[in-house]
């Protein structure tokens, strides 16, 4: 199957030198380009792409004002200079398959990003991570080890902190937190954020499975039954149980 490949970036050299690069492979055609977020959205509705490669910053609408428009309609791999925090984690919440800063990967890692979009396979490279998980912690630096894991393939890396930790400090001060591990608080943290699965998966560095195991331990130290019911127990809204 041929993926067809939606290229969105308001600079022509960078959006000619990535249609001749994946033009050059016999699985991958690219159906259109656009200069803007409103132009990726209607050549998403026209040519019906598999992958949409779009860029943050566009003069009009940009990349994120775009993303909740183009996500329904393709795989949406974000393909940019912009590795701030604030927009790295604003993409994935929004739907975003992957986050990729120009200078950070190769011509096969970008093929290999493309193809697994296309899967539902995300890819986040090393400066969006790094930004992203030191803003999620809130110390501005990235995890540096992690503990043994049976379902953690060679390629996963660490659990980071989170926004929410900027909210409270309920994870490591109180019983509630006691009762979860460091990575599980860790997975905690994510979850209060309001990532899915995906987006926590691209974010750690760790696969799907990984993440619903911790989550079903976390369900069940938590007794609750829902993401927004263990995320209000963790943030300290819940109501209290009466004794």
């Amino acid at each position: 199957m041929t993926l067809r490949v939606l290229i969105a970036d308001d600079n022509p050299v960078v959006r000619a030198g990535l249609a001749a690069l994946l033009s050059g492979h016999d699985d991958i055609t690219v159906v259109a380009e656009a200069s803007d977020g409103r132009a990726a959205q209607e050549a998403a509705e026209r040519d019906r792409p598999d992958v949409v490669l779009l860029d943050v910053h566009m003069p009009g609408v940009d990349g994120l004002a775009a993303l909740p428009h183009l996500t329904p309609l393709a795989q949406v791999l974000m393909l940019t200079y912009s590795g701030e925090p604030e927009t790295t984690l604003e993409a994935l919440r929004r739907g975003a398959a992957g986050y990729l800063v120009h200078g950070e990967f190769t011509v096969d890692q970008l093929l290999a990003a493309v193809r697994d979009a296309s899967r539902g396979r995300p890819h986040v490279s090393p400066t969006a991570t790094e930004a992203l998980l030191g803003h999620l912690r809130g110390t501005g630096e990235s995890a540096t080890a992690h503990d043994n894991d049976p379902n953690m393939t060679q390629n996963e890396g660490p659990y980071p902190r989170t926004s929410s930790q900027l909210q409270r400090n309920v994870g490591q001060s109180t019983p509630l937190g006691a009762h979860l591990s460091a990575r599980e608080a860790e997975i905690m943290d994510l979850i209060a954020t309001g990532l899915t699965n995906q987006q926590i998966a691209a974010a750690c560095f760790i696969s799907e499975k990984t993440v619903k195991n911790h989550i079903n331990r976390i369900f069940a130290k938590l007794h609750s039954t829902s993401r927004a019911e263990a995320t209000a127990k963790w943030l300290g809204t819940a109501p209290r149980e009466r004794r």
